[in-house]
């Protein structure tokens, strides 16, 4: 049975920042029936309390304990870890994300990378290459091939990373979607286990394939960054399409 939901945002209950149609009313519908909902992002551009006030513009309303984004699971990871200076190479708005260390410009401990979008130069990689070959450990937000931005579908943070790892030769911590451990958290916070809830994403590899990893079954819905290509994927696949959120309600009772 059925008793939670991990819910992607943009692309699923928005896009460009624009409600989709019908999202927010099945959401809403699904909570009102008992549901347990928790939000997942692979944003690493705005802070959570910022992404709260951006849905609350779109008359969504999240609770900001039941959204969980990279710069949370990241910080987790560093404090267990006893790391204390950290060098974040990630847009400015995610330093309040991140008050509780000390942040750097030479010698960090540790390299936050989060989506630097058009700032991703030669410069700066080589800059985060020096830290990394003096022993900085790279800690990457997610590691998502591309994204959807205004001018469509492009490169996004994950091939940026892969670059370092392979000229540091070093392996990334990656903490965001589709890092088990990410999904792991949602359902700790839920305290439900993984066949009491299915993720809505429209991400095959970051949402389905992350989600499926982690025991929990998956609906794609044909918004955002899907494409057609998505069903020809040689190993990941959705337990169900849909068209979008809208139809999420129906869609529950068919999985």
């Amino acid at each position: 049975m059925i008793r939670g939901l991990l819910l992607d945002l943009e692309g699923v209950l928005y896009e460009s920042g624009h409600i989709i149609p019908g999202a927010a009313d099945a959401v809403n519908e699904l909570a009102d029936a008992g549901l347990k909902i928790r939000y997942l992002t692979n944003t690493t551009t705005r802070s959570r309390l910022a992404i709260v006030e951006s849905l609350r513009s779109m008359s969504v309303f999240v609770d900001p304990q039941h959204l969980f984004t990279p710069s949370a699971a990241a910080c987790r990871l560093l404090e267990r870890d006893g790391v204390q200076q950290i060098h974040l190479a990630a847009p400015s708005a995610l330093c309040e994300d991140f008050a509780a260390f000390e942040l750097v410009e030479a010698n960090p401990e540790a390299v936050v990378m989060g989506d630097l979008h058009k700032g991703f130069t030669w410069h700066r990689l080589n800059q985060l290459y020096q830290m990394l070959r003096s022993g900085a450990r790279l800690v990457a937000l997610h590691r998502n091939r591309y994204c959807r931005r205004e001018s469509g579908i492009s490169l996004d943070l994950g091939p940026f990373v892969a670059a370092l790892e392979y000229a540091a030769d070093i392996r990334a911590d990656v903490v965001g979607k589709p890092a088990s451990a990410f999904f792991d958290l949602a359902l700790d916070d839920l305290g439900l286990d993984a066949d009491e809830v299915v993720m809505v994403g429209d991400d095959i590899e970051a949402d389905i394939g992350g989600a499926q990893n982690a025991g929990l079954r998956a609906i794609q819905v044909e918004t955002g960054k899907y494409t057609p290509r998505d069903r020809e994927h040689p190993t990941i696949r959705p337990d169900l399409v849909i068209r979008s959120a809208a139809t999420l309600p129906a869609a529950i009772g068919m999985i």
